[in-house]
């Protein structure tokens, strides 16, 4: 499949992350969506029906930011992938970017990221 729609950069503050610091100071988190669905009805009809509402799904990003802290980002990275593909049945893959650019590292870096597909 080659339809896609991709979200980039959808914000959100959080808690998530190894440290006490972290989970107690918190810090920004971004998050890039990718999703593979069949377009070709939405593409003719101009039918939000025959497609899926990004911004419901942006929301939904954004509540996993914000709640629910967890340890690494592949698992909030896993956690909204799974979520996307039960909420949202007419995608089929979804590639999810979480971005934690202020991670606790001692290099200086600009961004460091993990990357998850998840398929129906």
């Amino acid at each position: 499949m080659s339809d896609q729609i991709s979200l980039s950069g959808i914000h959100g503050f959080g808690y998530h992350g190894l440290f006490d610091h972290e989970r107690r100071d918190g810090q920004d988190f971004y998050v890039d969506v990718v999703l593979e669905l069949d377009l070709t009805a939405a593409s003719t009809s101009d039918q939000i029906d025959d497609t899926v509402n990004y911004g419901a799904i942006s929301e939904l990003v954004v509540q996993e930011i914000t709640s629910n802290p967890v340890n690494l980002i592949e698992k909030l990275a896993g956690r909204i992938a799974i979520r996307i593909l039960k909420e949202h049945l007419k995608i089929v893959v979804v590639n999810v970017t979480v971005h934690k650019p202020q991670a606790p590292v001692d290099a200086q870096l600009k961004d460091i990221a993990v990357q998850v597909t998840r398929k129906r």
